[in-house]
């Protein structure tokens, strides 16, 4: 089971989180800045599993963003890689080759695809399409109840 997601910039600030387990706000703190100093000192040619307490942290760096996600020590990594890797593709289809600053500015559309994807720390949807469709529904949505109003 995924723990927690997260985003880290190259320069250790993070760009999105998402809990699917209980942790209090100093045992969040304590996490998140543990993940981002371990990951970031790390060279490029070192594997991308790393043991962190009781969480196994998976990581794969693109382009300046590191996409964490913080797993049970059974878990298997490499589904977890295609997991990131699957939820990667799916940010590049909906903002044409995701960048960071469109995770800044649509930090909302970025937690509600992960959302699609995701669900309580299991993979929820595997279909790109799908999720591509139903984030074109809610942006249409969204659209025309701006134009109502």
């Amino acid at each position: 089971m995924i723990h927690f997601i997260l985003l880290i910039s190259r320069q250790g600030k993070v760009r999105l989180a998402k809990w699917y387990s209980q942790y209090s706000t100093k045992e969040r703190t304590k996490l998140v800045k543990q993940t981002t100093t371990n990951i970031l000192s790390r060279g490029p040619k070192l594997c991308n599993f790393l043991e962190l307490g009781p969480n196994k942290i998976i990581y794969k760096r693109y382009a300046s963003l590191y996409f964490c996600a913080g797993v049970d020590p059974s878990d298997n990594e490499l589904a977890v890689l295609e997991i990131i890797h699957h939820f990667v593709e799916i940010l590049d289809r909906y903002f044409g080759n995701v960048c960071e600053l469109d995770l800044i500015f649509n930090f909302h559309k970025a937690y509600y695809i992960l959302d699609e994807v995701l669900l309580g720390g299991e993979l929820q949807e595997t279909s790109k399409k799908a999720v591509n469709h139903v984030v074109a529904e809610q942006d249409a949505l969204v659209e025309s109840v701006k134009q109502q109003s």
